[in-house]
């Protein structure tokens, strides 16, 4: 990996209001080489910086109300997702898949220099004929983005992931089971990385780049490290 402290990110990011996306925003705010970070949410997340701007927007299947502001970004990282459990195959699909689809074809549009990091899951199948309904979607997901015409494209796969504690969207069983995390990080290391560790791992796939298109744990923990 070529280091080049000289690039600078601007960044567009889904999903600050979970847990994920929030952690990713609260690095790329902290990081020298990231200049500007535009987020869109369904709700204003009453987070300020100067780096930051918010644009809220209900209806992701129809970004064309604000494309005018979508433009100008060499990096996107898509923390938007929802969980498979209770959810009907349709729906999944449509939330997973189709809305995600939406963005990266209206960014890879307007952003030729993009770098489009996606948030899928340990587990996730890229055959997209196993059992599992979310891994089946979720690889079909990675595979279509990566046909994209962006500049480069990566599906991070994390497992465990250590909450960061002042952070608001901590999901709440967190404070119960974060005990687990340096018993997998020990004894498991392929199955747990930390928050911090998947926000610089995202900046680093743009100014550095990776050889791999998909990031499992270890990955994410080399990328966040190097």
């Amino acid at each position: 990996m070529e280091i080049k402290p000289d690039v600078k990110v601007r960044a567009i990011i889904t999903g600050t209001t979970g847990m994920v996306g929030e952690g990713v925003m609260h690095q790329c705010l902290l990081h020298p080489q990231i200049e500007a970070v535009l987020v869109i949410n369904r709700k204003p997340d009453g987070v300020k910086h100067p780096k930051l701007k918010e644009i809220i927007h209900q209806d992701f299947s129809d970004l064309t109300a604000i494309e005018d502001e979508l433009t100008g970004y060499n990096a996107c990282f898509f923390c938007l997702g929802v969980s498979s459990v209770g959810m009907n195959a349709e729906d999944y699909y449509r939330l997973t898949y189709t809305l995600t689809l939406n963005v990266g074809e209206t960014l890879s549009r307007l952003n030729k220099d993009m770098t489009f990091c996606y948030v899928s899951g340990k587990g996730t199948d890229s055959t997209e004929i196993g059992r599992s309904m979310w891994a089946r979607v979720k690889g079909k997901t990675e595979n279509d983005l990566m046909k994209l015409p962006f500049k480069q494209v990566f599906a991070f796969r994390p497992g465990f992931i250590k909450a960061i504690k002042e952070l608001k969207h901590t999901q709440k069983f967190y404070k119960y089971i974060g005990w687990l995390y340096p018993v997998l990080r020990v004894f498991f290391p392929s199955t747990a990385c930390t928050l911090q560790e998947i926000g610089q791992a995202m900046v680093h796939s743009v100014t550095r780049g990776y050889a791999k298109p998909i990031l499992e744990v270890k990955d994410i923990v080399v990328l966040a490290r190097n």
